[in-house]
């Protein structure tokens, strides 16, 4: 059985990859996210295809999904419901976080309030209104977009919501060849509205998702890799250039992502090199630069990948 689902998730990437060109690394991060029972925030300037990722994903996987539209006067109620009175009696009326993924589409374009009512669904699997907790549907992943914080009319996601991601994907514009095949499609008469019609089938479900998901828990972990995996996370805490390192949730998002790719790569045990590939995409995030280092011009990501040059591997 665990052969056959991880063919099966192969087929998803490339059903996936009938509608959407050039993101390979996004979907394979994607459904990372869902067999870790994870989130993912995908960075990119608008129109690298972040929308119609999510939406080709959910296609492939039989998965409801629901799309908000994230704007400065998006109120906390607008995502997760509220109460209403109708027909003489108060009752709640759900909001589009009750589905399997929902879509966050650029979120950091409404303030830190609206971004705070995700977190105990992201969180805790359910929401809490008028003192009664009500669950979220299985599976259930936020896929948030956002652009670059520099372009105008946007907020920076608080670290706690940030914390909450289990990755973050940056989806650079395309090199020419890749936008070149874009064009090729649309113009032999593609329609990203259309996925049906551009052939992307459903190749696995909610219960077949749910089979991987408990054998990427069975996944093991050596001592060592454990303690490679903290030692990674502590040297962020020590790096001259991070005012604020990965917390101890980090470590375990770490495993977790790790976990999920060594299953999908045919292991039954964590090995360094998955939770090197592992490290930009879990921790990029969830390290807070020094302003000086900014000014330098140093990324996130430069650190991380010198922390691995520093931190010792096991054998």
């Amino acid at each position: 059985m665990t052969d056959e689902l991880r063919q099966r998730m192969a087929a998803v990437r490339a059903e996936v990859g009938k509608a959407v060109v050039g993101q390979d690394g996004a979907v394979t991060g994607l459904i990372i996210a869902l067999l870790a029972r994870g989130h993912v925030l995908l960075e990119g300037v608008p129109g690298v295809a972040k929308t119609l990722l999510v939406r080709t994903l959910s296609h492939t996987l039989q998965l409801d999904t629901k799309r908000v539209q994230f704007t400065p006067d998006l109120m906390p109620g607008d995502v997760t419901g509220s109460m209403i009175y109708e027909a003489g009696a108060l009752t709640f009326r759900e909001g589009p976080v009750f589905t399997n993924i929902l879509l966050a589409d650029e979120i950091n374009r409404t303030p830190p309030k609206t971004q705070s009512a995700l977190l105990e669904a992201m969180e805790e699997r359910q929401v809490s209104v008028d003192g009664q907790t009500r669950l979220l549907p299985s599976p259930f992943l936020v896929a948030a977009t956002q652009n670059p914080i520099e372009y105008e009319g946007t907020y920076t996601l608080p670290e706690a919501q940030l914390d909450r991601f289990l990755l973050k994907l940056v989806l650079d514009v395309p090199p020419r060849d890749i936008e070149f095949e874009v064009l090729r499609r649309h113009s032999a008469g593609f329609n990203p509205r259309d996925l049906a019609g551009a052939g992307v089938r459903a190749v696995l479900g909610p219960q077949e998702l749910a089979l991987a998901q408990e054998e990427v828990r069975r996944v093991g972990a050596s001592e060592d890799v454990l303690g490679y995996t903290v030692d990674i996370a502590r040297a962020t805490r020590s790096s001259p250039s991070v005012a604020l390192g990965v917390s101890p949730r980090g470590s375990t998002a770490l495993l977790a992502a790790s976990k999920a790719w060594a299953w999908l790569q045919g292991f039954d045990s964590v090995t360094p090199d998955h939770v090197q590939e592992m490290v930009l995409p879990v921790l990029r995030h969830r390290i807070k630069l020094r302003p000086e280092a900014e000014l330098e011009g140093v990324s996130g990501d430069s650190i991380l990948r010198s922390i691995l040059a520093q931190v010792q591997v096991p054998i």
